[in-house]
């Protein structure tokens, strides 16, 4: 670097001489400091050879080892599903206890609307007795392994917002996942396909976008990879015509012998994830097509899903997040959005249901008999709930933020649990509270982690998954 450089042109240097500092002197001094702050943060540049997403040790011993999460976009409704209320079903057409709405916000409705009672029948299920919808009667086959939590409440009422602050902790963007976490803090055990992998299904998909799965401030190799549903299941996985194994291998080893000198002499952690994204590549074109390929399975396991090979459904991406947990992947999450039903629920909860009930049970009963629930946690939910008040004239309801239920299997858990019990009406959570929060620090638990130390320094200060919140839930761990 020249250091006489500004003397050359035709510019008053006193106006410009701490623009030019940092201008042209920027390597050497951004280096230094980006240099210390990667030492710091673990990420300095590693040696050739060095996976970066290495597996690593939590701060205990961890009961969860991988995580397959079902995530229902769009807020089921409780009411329907999970948390029966025959108070409710009384006052089916009646407004609403004024104490009840005091303070209350809805997102569309007035909220004196009138009640709605459930709509559908429930029944005890297994020896725990757990009570769920006749929608769900493979979840009932399997209800004395999963813990039912009845208790959920959250600080968003819109769906992008809600989304992203149950996955991310907070409802604005730019904040890393919770499977950016647990990459982050656990690595990976495979080393041909991605740490963590992303489906759609459904109808569309989530609202808050690829938000959910990102990477925020964490390096960019802990973002969630989406896999698409139809064709290569990343996209350019195939080789252009004209190129072959010898062409491409012999094109690789020179960027990345070209980015790992860049890597050396400046260190940023983004060097290292293109030198890992770009290697990873090569070897997905041998392991990802093999994965995908479901005829692979026999007839029974794909009977027991409802999968069929070649068709992109829930019961399909359900069943290669098992194939991928076998193979070492850290975190699969499968999106599904179709729950927003603000009309037309009886036929719409029924369609949702039929396409997801199924999967769901099996992807538990699978991995049980596989050996691998024990330190796999499963995880079934959505943003929010729904509220008692009909929305749609008397099929349909609004978005609830002060109450809502999801399950859990596996990792852990307690199993035949029901956790935490709402009002009368299904309104607000009465006992056993359970916030994003306190959900998300009991998952971190789960995975080996205190909440409060598996932070990262950004902006000049720590952040964390919780922020400056939550509590793990004790009674949820078995």
């Amino acid at each position: 670097m020249n250091c006489q450089s500004h003397l050359r042109q035709n510019v008053n240097p006193r106006l410009l001489a701490r623009r030019w500092f940092f201008k042209e002197c920027g390597v050497g001094v951004g280096a230094v400091a980006l240099g210390h702050l990667l030492r710091q943060q673990g990420f300095a540049a590693s040696p050739a050879g060095v996976n970066p997403m290495a597996p690593r040790q939590p701060h205990f011993a961890p009961k969860a080892k991988r995580v397959i999460y079902l995530f229902m976009a769009g807020a089921p409704s409780h009411l329907e599903l999970f948390d029966y209320k025959p108070e409710l079903a009384k006052w089916d057409g009646k407004l609403p206890p004024a104490e009840l709405l005091k303070g209350y916000r809805a997102a569309f409705i007035n909220p004196n609307a009138t009640l709605l009672g459930p709509k559908f029948k429930f029944k005890s299920h297994g020896q725990s007795g757990m009570r769920l919808s006749e929608l769900l009667p493979r979840l009932g086959e399997v209800a004395d392994d999963i813990a039912l939590v009845k208790s959920m409440h959250t600080d968003a009422f819109n769906h992008a917002p809600g989304q992203i602050f149950i996955n991310t902790g907070s409802q604005q963007f730019g904040r890393p996942s919770l499977g950016a976490w647990t990459t982050y803090g656990l690595g990976c055990e495979s080393t041909d396909l991605p740490s963590y992998v992303v489906f759609s299904t459904g109808s569309k998909g989530p609202s808050g976008g690829a938000s959910n799965w990102g990477n925020g401030f964490l390096p960019s190799l802990h973002q969630g990879v989406l896999f698409r549903n139809s064709g290569d299941p990343v996209l350019y996985l195939s080789n252009p015509k004209g190129v072959d194994d010898s062409i491409q291998r012999e094109s690789l080893n020179t960027i990345q012998r070209l980015n790992q000198k860049h890597l050396d002499v400046v260190g940023d952690p983004e060097i290292a994830t293109r030198i890992n994204s770009f290697e990873m590549a090569y070897r997905m074109q041998s392991s990802a097509p093999e994965l995908m390929d479901l005829a692979r399975e026999p007839r029974h396991i794909l009977d027991l899903y409802g999968a069929e090979p070649g068709k992109t459904t829930f019961a399909s991406a359900c069943l290669l997040a098992r194939r991928m947990v076998e193979r070492g992947v850290r975190f699969v999450q499968i999106f599904h959005e179709a729950w927003d039903q603000h009309g037309n629920l009886t036929n719409d909860l029924k369609k949702n249901c039929l396409a997801t009930d199924r999967a769901s049970a099996a992807l538990v009963r699978d991995l049980k008999q596989r050996g691998l629930l024990d330190d796999t946690l499963v995880i079934w939910g959505g943003e929010f709930g729904r509220t008692p008040m009909v929305q749609g004239g008397n099929d349909g309801r609004d978005h609830h933020p002060n109450c809502f239920s999801m399950w859990l299997a596996g990792g852990g858990v307690k199993p035949g649990l029901t956790l935490g019990e709402s009002d009368d009406f299904g309104f607000n959570a009465a006992r056993d509270k359970v916030h994003v929060h306190d959900l998300n620090a009991t998952l971190l638990r789960l995975l080996g982690f205190d909440h409060t130390r598996l932070t990262y320094r950004f902006q000049g200060r720590d952040f964390r998954l919780t922020d400056v919140h939550g509590e793990v839930v004790e009674k949820l761990i078995a």
